[in-house]
């Protein structure tokens, strides 16, 4: 039988994978997704400088859906976040998928970042 922490530490080790091959810079900072079972979160971030420049989450005043654990949370939350980054100058970004399968949610808030000013 698999537990839940079985399925996370399989998933940390995939995302650590993933890291040692992947670092955003201030050029071409780092897109991170972090899903839960409530929530999804999205991170822009420059490892050099270790700051993050953009971020956004089913948990911002801005969200207005009423779930947070849907598909169209995922596709507010990537169009929140690509609004935020393209304020800011960010246009080119290095997608990391923390793990997770590039389906569902994090392919759809992908998806939605890419619609609104994110190349990557």
């Amino acid at each position: 039988m698999i537990t839940k922490l079985d399925k996370n530490a399989t998933r940390k080790k995939r995302h650590a994978r993933v890291r040692a091959k992947l670092s955003g810079t201030s050029a071409r900072p780092r897109l991170n997704v972090f899903r839960s079972n409530k929530h999804i979160y999205a991170q822009v971030i420059d490892d050099m400088s270790g700051v993050t420049l953009a971020s956004a989450s089913t948990l911002d005043k801005e969200f207005t859906l009423d779930s947070s654990s849907n598909v169209e949370a995922a596709k507010a939350v990537g169009e929140l976040v690509a609004k935020r980054a393209v304020e800011k100058g960010i246009t080119s970004v290095v997608f990391d998928r923390g793990g997770y399968l590039y389906h569902g949610r994090v392919q759809v808030l992908a998806d939605a970042a890419r619609e609104n000013g994110l190349q990557f």
